[in-house]
């Protein structure tokens, strides 16, 4: 990870969101990058069908990566 790296800005209030926005889903996929498991392989069955902790649109930030 890059030290001392801020990823995304918010307006001057910071309430919105002003460039490179991002979901809660996208941090998880780097933070299980970073422990060495592949997020698209990490699934689980319910009620009848395949599910992922980072959803099916999400992906690893690679801007923050070193």
């Amino acid at each position: 990870m890059k030290t001392a790296h801020v990823h995304g800005q918010t307006d001057e209030l910071g309430f919105n969101v002003a460039s490179d926005p991002g979901q809660v889903h996208d941090l998880n996929a780097t933070l299980l990058h970073f422990l060495g498991l592949d997020h698209l392989r990490l699934t689980y069955r319910f009620q009848g069908r395949d599910c992922r902790l980072t959803d099916v649109h999400r992906s690893v930030v690679r801007e923050i990566l070193a």
